[in-house]
């Protein structure tokens, strides 16, 4: 098990580029199935989780060619579906949240689809009942091992239909948009979630000849294809990753340039750091940061009361960046409400935090109030666990701002969703040392 030995207070400077986005990835990669065509997908992130994926489709008997840093091909016309029953493939699928959106695509293609309930982040309960659902709608039937946690789905031929979705589920919507786009006739899917990264899927799709409509809207009409074809596709940058680097620099009032954001995908995200008193200024396509040597100011509600900022499904703010909202309003000028809505576990890392001196009132599993500490005295350096990947990177970014050296623990969860990323804040100027 590795740690990071974090010597915080320092200045950072220069330009940063967010890796490839790893919940389109995740959805991307599960999409090769579709098609016996070679796939070519560039700027694909080298995490834990990614790579985890790609090592399940190798098993799975996908042809997989390393083009370059980021660039692979995948082919999926030879397949082991005998692997899909096997023990190996209920351990391997149960270490991935991601591996779920392979069943939509198998039962599309080849009638049958199969998955261990998976694992993730230990952020409460995230139900399967979107997917499954939506997949029974479209003819097939369903059956679960309680014994063996065995998810499956069968059906000689899927059949389109309309349905309205309980939740936006992102994966959800993935996994049934995957499995309608070679059913038989019309599916239309209402309150189905329309994140740029779906929004790629769907274009992604459209390429390989699908007939997909309604593309960035929740509802999406797709008419059934016979077969698809093969395509190139590119990701976009990670809107987490450019999140949590305008957080970064803000915290450690650092001037920091974020190239090739794709501002145009990265909706609410600007404004909501905005709020917190942070500039953030539009260079072409890069986030320009300035040194925030005076601090920052938190916005109230134009009719003065406390502000308050919550999650919600796309376009709302994504539930992935709270953590570093939080985090960055510890060191703020006023006192803000954070509302997870969407996850039920996510705020519970706020005790370490609280423990290096910041103000936070938790009042319940789903909101924290902060009370800014406008840098009159920064947060204290302590040893501390990463719980999952995004409280993960809002503890390391604490760490980087406060005073004396940090160790953060259980570090596999931060590699499962950011790349390289020590070395990527040592060349900025962050003095952070990966110890095995």
């Amino acid at each position: 098990m590795g740690i990071f030995k974090i010597e915080g207070g320092h200045r950072l400077k220069g330009s940063i580029q967010p890796q490839g986005a790893k919940n389109e990835a995740l959805q991307i990669l599960c999409a090769v199935l579709l098609t016996p065509e070679k796939v070519t997908i560039n700027n694909i992130p080298d995490i834990v989780d990614v790579n985890k994926l790609i090592g399940l489709l190798k098993k799975l008997g996908v042809k997989t060619e390393k083009l370059s840093r980021g660039s692979y091909s995948f082919q999926a016309d030879d397949l082991d579906l005998n692997y899909l029953e096997s023990d190996a493939f209920k351990e391997d699928g149960r270490g991935l949240r991601g591996s779920i959106m392979i069943v939509g695509p198998l039962l599309a293609r080849f009638g049958k689809g199969y998955i261990p309930k998976p694992g993730g982040d230990k952020i409460g309960r995230r139900r399967l009942d979107t997917h499954f659902e939506g997949l029974i709608k479209l003819g097939a039937k369903f059956g679960y091992s309680r014994e063996e946690q065995f998810y499956g789905v069968e059906a000689k031929k899927l059949k389109g239909t309309y349905m309205l979705l309980e939740e936006a589920s992102v994966t959800g919507t993935a996994n049934i948009v995957m499995a309608a786009v070679l059913a038989e006739g019309r599916t239309t899917i209402y309150n189905a979630a329309c994140e740029p990264y779906l929004q790629q899927l769907c274009k992604m799709l459209n390429r390989m000849g699908a007939k997909i409509s309604g593309v960035g809207s929740n509802m999406l009409v797709i008419d059934g294809v016979e077969t698809l074809g093969g395509t190139d596709h590119t990701m976009l940058p990670d809107m987490i990753e450019i999140g949590s680097w305008i957080g970064l620099a803000a915290m450690t009032k650092s001037e920091l340039t974020i190239t090739n954001v794709s501002w145009d995908d990265l909706g609410l995200i600007p404004n909501v750091f905005r709020k917190l008193g942070i500039t953030v200024e539009k260079q072409g396509d890069n986030i320009h940061i300035p040194a925030h040597t005076d601090g920052y100011e938190i916005q109230s509600f134009i009719d003065g009361s406390i502000l308050t900022i919550a999650d919600a499904p796309w376009p709302g703010f994504t539930p992935d960046l709270l953590s570093i909202v939080l985090v960055v309003a510890t060191q703020a000028r006023g006192s803000v409400l954070i509302h997870q809505k969407m996850f039920e576990s996510r705020l519970f890392f706020v005790d370490k935090l609280i423990d290096m001196g910041a103000k936070i009132i938790l009042c319940d599993p789903h909101r924290a109030t902060v009370i800014g500490h406008d840098f009159k005295s920064t947060l204290k350096a302590m040893t501390m666990t990463s719980p999952d990947i995004r409280a993960g990177i809002s503890l390391l970014i604490a760490a980087l701002s406060a005073k004396g050296t940090s160790i953060i623990q259980n570090i596999e969860q931060i590699d499962r969703g950011y790349e390289r990323i020590d070395e990527r804040l040592s060349a900025i100027g962050a003095h952070i040392e990966r110890v095995e």
